[in-house]
């Protein structure tokens, strides 16, 4: 058993000053898949000169072979061999060694975020995704942990992709930690780029959350997903009708995906989710998220045909192909209400799709030994994935895209998935039909938050806390939000009786502004008269402004804009000197590498009246920032909540768009 001095003693060593010795892999962790051959042998070597940088001369020989033969085994050199003796997880904030309270509060996320029971594969760093990495070696979070244990309130950790660059002086209004992830010149930021620089070991894929250290298991994504599944079957469903016994029928239990069997008990309805990966759905099974684990198809039909007959709510992880069972379900007349489909496709080459008819283990074995061979099979499964999810729509079912770039690699593999007039797909994103209109315009978002204490009493507090001030404030919100407020209601008091904590005390829900401001006021109230101990702040990047996404998140932007990235650069510098205590910037995200510009922040609340004036200043900006980019593409639901922001906020000045009616411009001659 470790004991407090000598973890916090390996914290602040860093690299160690003798070698440890090398350690073999785990046998049965679930292993990130063999990246992609890629490297010429002198880029090869260049790769294996950058790792051995970290260390001192003496070492080089001995390592030098080590991480060739990791290149050669894995596509990248993880160092496994300084990987820490101790446990990771998200600890009490007092445990950490720390010489101020927010370096110990970052030190917390960055452990949550590779515990083993929230990363996805936590022995290469990978919280999530398949290539969501909180940093790209051991090295660089021996290194990053060393410096936070040392830093002081004046000085600032800047993260190049997970490298430690160093502490620099700064002042105590400036964030402790400033994160980029894969900021690629754009002529550099194609798939196969992201397989080069991360295999020469000079940047990564953060996602949206790991590499902000944000992430906090499958509930972050569950209570967004919960908020989707219950307003599809609001489209679909007569009023009145109950979701009991209606089917949502999807794909993927890795990391974020994992949340859909829960969102759906929590939407009363029978979810069908197939993942290929039998430890990834055995995992979800043991900590509950999925009901039932069933890899025979007569099976799974037999089961889904008496759970619809009985009206039942239960969520059954198919462990399988997506494709057999949509193929499958049309050949055997079951009708689904609601579709979708959540696989890592913004990494479709490296083990985020899998193929229809070849075993998981064929399929790894082509990624690695044949991988043109390989997505060739991909995207051959993709166009027969497409055509079956046709057929059931034209039976009535309700399919939307959930922005893992499912529609994106379906057109590209010459799926049948665009409209006719060959520009959008035929099929909304979910943030077009749902989550955008309902939601993000009108300021709801993410909003998450970790008690530091480690204490589950706490965590209790706070939902009874968010519960309380949400109540108050909907008995003044207008007739536009009160389904969101109410929603939302429901959601953080049903909560703890969900068991959706994995990893730290931490919670998530969506608020607007002034939602997320009083309820942080609230916490730090509680912080300061003792009540609850320090709190840090959060949200999924996955928001109103943080992500500038145009097949996800800014999908609903119809003035041309989608496609560029203002929103997102503006969001992390307006939030750094506002009050952040971390903030991040990424290259890729759910969507994918070259796909997508994310942002997000961390904050730490500590009771103080510095917290205060840091979470009012930040908190405003950071969700308004999209309401006026929203409302600027005329988006008539965010230009609502913008003019009712500046009436609430006298400094608040937001340009508005002018509405042009139609007729002029249809009696132009152009």
């Amino acid at each position: 058993m470790e004991t407090a001095i000598n973890f916090q003693d390996e914290i602040k060593q860093g690299i160690p000053s003798e070698l440890p010795a090398a350690k073999p892999y785990p046998a049965d962790a679930n292993r990130a898949p063999k990246r992609k051959d890629i490297l010429s042998v002198a880029e090869k070597q260049l790769a294996i000169r950058n790792a051995l940088r970290y260390f001192p001369k003496e070492w080089h020989q001995e390592l030098a072979k080590e991480f060739a033969q990791e290149l050669t085994d894995f596509g990248r050199i993880y160092m496994y061999r300084f990987k820490p003796s101790y446990h990771l997880k998200a600890r009490s904030i007092a445990d950490y060694p720390a010489k101020c309270q927010q370096a110990a509060a970052i030190m917390l996320m960055v452990e949550n975020n590779l515990d083993p029971a929230v990363a996805q594969h936590p022995e290469e760093l990978i919280t999530y995704g398949g290539n969501g990495a909180v940093f790209q070696n051991w090295a660089q979070y021996l290194l990053a942990m060393k410096y936070l244990s040392e830093m002081e309130s004046d000085q600032t950790l800047h993260l190049y992709s997970g490298h430690p660059m160093g502490l620099f002086p700064s002042s105590e209004d400036a964030p402790r930690v400033v994160v980029t992830n894969g900021m690629m010149i754009p002529n550099y930021s194609q798939p196969d780029d992201w397989e080069k620089f991360n295999a020469l070991g000079v940047t990564q894929y953060g996602q949206m959350t790991a590499g902000s250290f944000m992430y906090i298991g499958p509930q972050g994504i569950v209570h967004g997903t919960t908020i989707t599944v219950m307003n599809a079957f609001r489209k679909v469903l007569n009023k009145g009708e109950k979701t009991q016994g209606k089917i949502f029928l999807t794909a993927g239990l890795g990391g974020m995906s994992g949340a859909q069997p829960k969102a759906g008990n929590i939407a009363n309805c029978v979810t069908v989710c197939a993942e290929v990966n039998a430890n990834a759905a055995t995992k979800r099974h043991q900590q509950g998220w999925v009901d039932e684990l069933i890899d025979n198809m007569d099976e799974l039909i037999a089961r889904v045909k008496t759970a619809q007959a009985n009206e039942e709510v239960i969520s059954i992880a198919y462990i399988g192909n997506i494709v057999d069972v949509w193929e499958s379900f049309y050949e055997q007349d079951i009708y689904i209400h609601l579709g979708s489909d959540q696989t890592s496709l913004h990494n479709p080459w490296s083990g985020g799709y899998y193929p229809v008819d070849i075993s998981y283990e064929e399929s790894n074995r082509l990624i690695r030994e044949e991988p043109e061979v390989f997505k060739e099979k991909v995207q051959a499964t993709l166009k027969r994935h497409a055509a079956a999810v046709n057929k059931h729509t034209a039976r009535g079912t309700y399919f939307f895209d959930y922005g893992n770039a499912f529609l994106l690699e379906a057109s590209r593999a010459g799926g049948d998935v665009m409209a006719e007039n060959g520009i959008d797909f035929k099929y909304p994103s979910y943030v077009q039909d749902i989550l955008g209109p309902m939601c993000f315009d009108y300021g709801f978002g993410p909003f998450r938050w970790v008690c530091a204490s480690g204490k589950p009493e706490d965590l209790d507090k706070t939902d009874a806390i968010a519960a309380s001030v949400l109540k108050k404030i909907m008995q003044e919100s207008p007739e536009e939000i009160q389904q969101q407020m109410q929603d939302n209601i429901t959601w953080i008091e049903d909560a703890k009786q969900n068991k959706l904590v994995v990893g730290s005390q931490a919670r998530i829900l969506y608020a607007d502004a002034q939602g997320r401001m009083e309820i942080a006021k609230a916490f730090n109230d509680a912080i300061n008269t003792g009540e609850i101990g320090p709190v840090v702040l959060g949200r999924d990047h996955h928001d109103v402004s943080g992500t500038d996404s145009p097949f996800r998140e800014t999908s609903n932007i119809y003035d041309g804009s989608r496609f560029t990235a203002d929103m997102a650069i503006h969001n992390v510098i307006g939030d750094s000197f506002r009050g952040a205590t971390w903030v991040s910037i990424h290259n890729g995200g759910g969507v994918g590498w070259g796909e997508v510009v994310n942002g997000g922040f961390g904050m730490l609340l500590d009771g103080s009246e510095a917290a205060e004036r840091r979470l009012k200043s930040m908190l405003l900006f950071d969700v308004n920032n999209g309401i006026a980019r929203r409302s600027w593409a005329r988006n008539a639901e965010a230009n609502f909540a913008i003019k009712r922001e500046m009436a609430r906020t006298p400094k608040l000045k937001v340009t508005l768009a002018n509405l042009v009616e139609d007729d002029i411009l249809d009696n132009l001659s152009l």
